[in-house]
C-alpha cells in the first residue's frame, strides 16, 4: 500500500462550505478544506490506494472483473465548481481464469480416445466370420484334395461324432477328421474316397475328430491305412474327395439319453450324405421349427418342443430332404426312415 498526498489549487468562493467530508464504503476517504480568503491554500489530502501486486488466489471457477467507483465532489458556485473523481479498478488477473481451461480441453481427449478404441476391438469379429466361411466352402464334394493319411486304433463307439452302437456297413472304413474343418461335427457321416501312393483307393465314413489335423490330413482307421500302404510307412501322401457313402438302408433317427417332450436331443445315423439341417413340426407339418447342431453331433433344442411326438425333417448336403413322422421324444428311443438320401 502507497500513502501520497495531493495538492489542490482553489480559487475563493463565498459557497463553499467550510469542510466537506465524503467517505466511500471502499474505505477511501477524501477530504477537502476551503478557507474563503484572498490568498491561495493549499490543502493536502491523504489517499490511500491499493496496489496493483496484489495476490489474488487462482479459483477454480470464472471470477467476474470487480470494479469500485468513488467519486469526491465539490457543490457547484455560481461563479466556480471544484470536483475530484477516483476511479479505483481491481480485477481479479486473468491467469487466475485460465488455469481450469486446460481441464475440459484434457478431459475431452480422454473421452475421445476411450471411444476410438471400441470400433478397433469391434472390427475383429467380421475377420474370424470370414475366416469360417472360407473353411467351411473349402470342402466343397466337387473338389479332390490332395493330403497326408497317418492311422490310429480307431472307435466308432468313442468317436467324437457320437455314433455308440453303430457298426460301420460292409466295404466302410472309419477315418478322423481335421479338426480345424470339424465346424460342430458338420461332416459327421460324410463319406470320402481315398487314394494312396500306390494307386489304391478305399472309401471310409468320417467319425471321429483329429484335433491336430491340418484341413487336408485324415487319419484313417489302422485297417484301412494298411489297405494303401505299409503300415511300416507311418505316414503317406493321398488324394481324396467327398463322395456318396452308397449305404443300401435307411438311415435312422436316435434320441440322447434324456430326451423328453421338454429337452430335446436327435442324431442321424447311417445317411448316404452329411446332414445340414434337422427340423422338427407339432402341428402335422404346417410349421417347422430349428434346431441347433452340437460340437458331438446331435441337433438339440433346450427347452423340447412340449410333445411325445414331432414329425422331423432332414436336409443333406445335396438339398435333398427326408421326412419321418411320429418320431418319439423318449429318452435313447431309435426311429428307422423309409428311405436315404
Amino acid at each position: 500500500m502507497s500513502v501520497y498526498y495531493k495538492t489542490i489549487t482553489l480559487e475563493p468562493t463565498p459557497s463553499v462550505e467550510p469542510t466537506t467530508t465524503i467517505q466511500a464504503t471502499s474505505t477511501v476517504t477524501e477530504t477537502v478544506t476551503a478557507i474563503p480568503e484572498s490568498t491561495l491554500t493549499s490543502v493536502s489530502v491523504p489517499m490511500e490506494t491499493p496496489t496493483t501486486g496484489a495476490n489474488v488466489a487462482p479459483t477454480e471457477s470464472p471470477v467476474d472483473a470487480i470494479e469500485t467507483s468513488v467519486s469526491v465532489g465539490l457543490p457547484p458556485s455560481s461563479s466556480t465548481s471544484t470536483s475530484a473523481t477516483v476511479h479505483q479498478k481491481v480485477i481479479v488477473p486473468a491467469e487466475s481464469t485460465t488455469t481450469v481451461a486446460p481441464q475440459p480441453t484434457t478431459a475431452a481427449v480422454v473421452v475421445s480416445t476411450s471411444q476410438a478404441q471400441q470400433p478397433t476391438t469391434t472390427a475383429a469379429a467380421p475377420s474370424a466370420s470370414t475366416s469360417a466361411s472360407s473353411s467351411s466352402s473349402s470342402t466343397s464334394k466337387s473338389e479332390t484334395y490332395s493330403g497326408e493319411a497317418t492311422f490310429y486304433g480307431g472307435n466308432v463307439s468313442g468317436g467324437t461324432c457320437s455314433f455308440t452302437g453303430y457298426t460301420l456297413p460292409s466295404g466302410l472304413f472309419g477315418t478322423a477328421y481335421s479338426g480345424a474343418q470339424w465346424n460342430d461335427a458338420a461332416q459327421c457321416g460324410a463319406c470320402v474316397q481315398v487314394t494312396g501312393p500306390s494307386g489304391n483307393s478305399i472309401k471310409a465314413m468320417i467319425v471321429d475328430q483329429c484335433p491336430e489335423c491340418e484341413a487336408t490330413h485324415l487319419d484313417l482307421f489302422q485297417n484301412g491305412f494298411s489297405e494303401l500302404a505299409a503300415l511300416s510307412e507311418g505316414i503317406i501322401s493321398i488324394d481324396w474327395s467327398f463322395v456318396s457313402c452308397d449305404i443300401d438302408t435307411p438311415l435312422v433317427l436316435k434320441n440322447k439319453e434324456g430326451t423328453s417332450a421338454y429337452w430335446f436331443s436327435m442324431q442321424v445315423v447311417n445317411s448316404n450324405e452329411p446332414v445340414t439341417a434337422l427340423e422338427v413340426s407339432t402341428d402335422g407339418g404346417s410349421t417347422w421349427h430349428a434346431t441347433t447342431r452340437s460340437f458331438y453331433n446331435y441337433f438339440e433344442n433346450d427347452s423340447g418342443f412340449g410333445t411325445d411326438t414331432v414329425d422331423v425333417r432332414i436336409t443333406g448336403q445335396s438339398g435333398k430332404t427326408v421326412r419321418v413322422n411320429n418320431v418319439g421324444c423318449s429318452s435313447g428311443s431309435s426311429t428307422t426312415a423309409s428311405t436315404n438320401f
